[in-house]
Parts: C-alpha cells; sequence; structure tokens
C-alpha cells in the first residue's frame, strides 16, 4: 500500500491511497472538512467525510503528473515506469504548479 498526504495551499486536505488490491483511495481529513467545507481540490472531489474509491487513479490526480519529456526525465532518472501512476503521484508532485501538492507517507511516518 503507498499513500500520499494532499495539501491544497498549505492545509492538509487529506490522503490518496493505492490499496494492495490496485483500487485508489481518496479521503478528505476531518480536520480540513470541518474548517473547509467548500474549499474542495477539484470539482470532481467535492469535500465530503466518506472516501472516494476508484479502480484507476482519479483523473485529478492524473493530470499533475508529468507529460512528454518532463514525464521522460522523471522514468530515467528516478528508474519509475511511466504506467506506474501511483509512484510517479508521489515521487513528481510534491512541488506542483498550483494549489495541490503531494507528499509521500513513509514507513517511518506511521510509526
Amino acid at each position: 500500500m503507498r499513500q500520499g498526504n494532499v495539501y491544497y495551499k498549505e492545509a492538509l486536505a487529506g490522503t490518496i491511497t493505492e490499496t494492495d488490491e490496485g483500487d485508489y483511495v481518496f479521503t478528505y481529513d476531518a480536520t480540513y472538512v470541518e474548517n473547509h467545507p467548500k474549499a474542495f481540490i477539484t470539482f470532481s472531489i467535492l469535500v465530503r467525510t466518506a472516501p472516494y474509491i476508484s479502480n484507476r487513479l482519479f483523473p485529478f490526480f492524473e493530470g499533475l503528473i508529468p507529460e512528454g519529456w518532463l514525464l521522460d526525465i522523471a522514468t530515467k532518472n528516478w528508474k519509475i515506469k511511466s504506467n506506474d501512476r501511483m509512484g510517479l503521484l508521489l515521487t513528481c508532485c510534491q512541488d506542483c504548479i498550483g494549489a495541490v501538492s503531494i507528499v509521500p507517507i513513509t514507513e517511518q511516518d506511521d510509526v
């Protein structure tokens, strides 16, 4: 299972998870839901307490992953396959253009 914290501006908005079964789960952080009930990260993922679940990476998160020559550089430098979408998201999207960033959660973070 791989996870990343999703930040909207400076606030922890939620967590994106790739399960061992290959599903993707996005869950808004409870504090974020309480403090920012209308500050959704995208129109397709409105703020709510229930998780969003999909068998594919959500299009919004797909859109954060580099394309073209930048994707080529990322896959070669970090030795990530271009079809490893979660790996690319966690590696390349910590400092995105725009208001959303993804920070990987490591096993050490869980301890």
